[in-house]
């Protein structure tokens, strides 16, 4: 493999869509993002394609001068796009634009067993076969010849013209498939989904070359190789993979954005039927086709909803001392909050989110707040990794990797589990990568998170009581 040549990873996220440059040996040369608008068309939410694709054809022209050889598409999991000759036929579902009660009924009584699907029901369009069903009454016809792809198959799309579907985007709580058999859902086949969703290829395929005319546009070379592309939350699992402590080990990676996905690589087989189905724990299935034990909540979310005063995130790194300065007193004083700040996600979907012993009460209410809520996402993360059964390894990846409070405070939540951290920004890039060079390594290593100080387990177990008689 010769060493000159640069990779070209587009990850288009839930807040921000981002496009790397990378040297065949894993090197990053530049990183563009971009914040996804939020867009309304004929009163419903939708994904912005159009400002995207756009914002892609401008940053793929500044990496022109590059010797690109190959582009990867990532996304997440819970959107589509029904194509026709011309391009989308309608403007995509944003996953959180609600479902009327009528039709989510109706689909509800469509969907197969959790057992089944590894997919529990979530609400919105999370499910993405709930988005399949509302489209097929809103726009019957176009969707009657349409060829369906998953959101990240959309951008192979784009830029190649050839529609394809992948595994680990028709696998992440779609609905739409069944990990232990490896083919689309008995709903899918009976409603004539999977005969309308292009032909399931492999993620690391290439698929073809760039389109002639974005080659002319962008001025990239026409001959680059364009490869199918995956889900997110797998890809950067497919970076972790590349780490010697987690490689062919039992280990957990809990990656953090918008969304907070714990995947475990488990050394034994777990079923379907062990995980709680009405807990947002789920079942992935990663590039090799293998299912994947998988709990999430919304934590960036909710980290989000407390912070948005501030002008500073919890995650900056000249703030860290601060923060870490407050947690004694939080401590002390039993602040937390009770879950949730995303109602209807997370191991309690049905919580109802407030304050104990409000940090607004007392003095440094800037640093307390954003530390106290790292506090929380570290609970709820604890009991998130215990309901898919995750030990011996954790490795933390994405932005709030760097959020000191909180990955202290998980790894002294979980004593006999080894915790550690890596590059917070590129894992999802660099697993993307890793689809066309397997053997790639990352450039730097793991680095073990010290255990936060305090008595966590007291802490954690005060938390857990009030939220059992609220509960209750």
């Amino acid at each position: 493999m010769s060493g000159t040549g640069s990779y070209i990873v587009v990850d288009i996220g839930k807040t921000l869509s981002k496009v790397t440059l990378w040297t065949k040996q894993g090197r990053m040369l530049d990183r563009q993002v971009r914040p996804n608008a939020s867009c309304e068309e004929a009163g419903l939410r939708r994904l912005d394609v159009a400002g995207i694709g756009a914002w892609l054809k401008t940053t793929l022209k500044a990496f022109a001068a590059h010797p690109v050889e190959a582009i990867v598409p990532v996304a997440h999991g819970a959107g589509f796009v029904a194509l026709g000759s011309e391009g989308a036929l309608f403007p995509p579902l944003d996953y959180e634009q609600p479902i009327p009660q009528d039709v989510m009924a109706d689909y509800r009584r469509e969907r197969d067993a959790f057992a089944r699907t590894g997919s529990p029901a979530l609400p919105d369009g999370l499910n993405l076969g709930a988005q399949v069903y509302w489209m097929s009454r809103l726009y019957p016809e176009e969707m009657e010849s349409a060829t369906l792809v998953p959101w990240a198959q959309y951008w192979a799309w784009f830029l190649t013209g050839k529609a394809v579907s992948e595994v680990t985007s028709l696998g992440c709580h779609t609905d739409l498939w069944c990990p232990a058999d490896a083919r689309f859902s008995p709903m899918a086949e009976r409603l004539g989904w999977a005969d309308r969703f292009a032909p399931v290829v492999k993620a690391s395929e290439g698929i073809g070359p760039l389109r002639p005319d974005l080659a002319a546009e962008t001025g990239l070379a026409p001959g680059i190789q364009v490869h199918a592309g995956l889900h997110d939350s797998n890809a950067a699992l497919l970076a972790a993979r590349g780490f010697p402590e987690i490689a062919r080990q039992e280990a957990t990676i809990l990656s953090t954005g918008t969304w907070f996905v714990a995947m475990r690589l488990a050394a034994e087989t777990v079923s379907i039927a062990s995980l709680s189905e009405d807990r947002d724990t789920l079942v992935n299935v990663d590039a090799y086709g293998w299912p994947v034990p998988s709990a999430r909540f919304m934590g960036g979310r909710e980290i989000e909803t407390v912070i948005q005063l501030d002008t500073r995130r919890v995650d900056i790194k000249p703030d860290q001392p601060r923060l870490m300065e407050a947690v004694p007193a939080l401590l002390e004083r039993g602040t937390v909050m009770m879950p949730t700040l995303a109602p209807g996600f997370g191991p309690f979907p049905d919580g109802k989110a407030c304050w104990i012993n409000a940090p607004v009460e007392w003095a440094g209410t800037w640093y307390a707040r954003r530390a106290a809520i790292c506090l929380y996402a570290a609970l709820v993360a604890d009991t998130s990794l215990d309901l898919i059964g995750s030990k011996n390894r954790l490795l933390v990846e994405g932005r709030f990797a760097e959020a000191e409070v909180f990955v202290r405070a998980l790894a002294a939540l979980r004593p006999e589990t080894e915790v550690f951290i890596a590059n917070a920004h590129n894992d999802v890039s660099f697993g993307a990568l890793r689809l066309i060079n397997p053997l790639l390594k990352p450039a730097a290593g793991l680095r073990r998170v010290e255990p936060l100080e305090g008595d966590l387990q007291a802490y954690r177990n005060k938390w857990r009581e009030a939220v059992a008689r609220v509960q209750a």
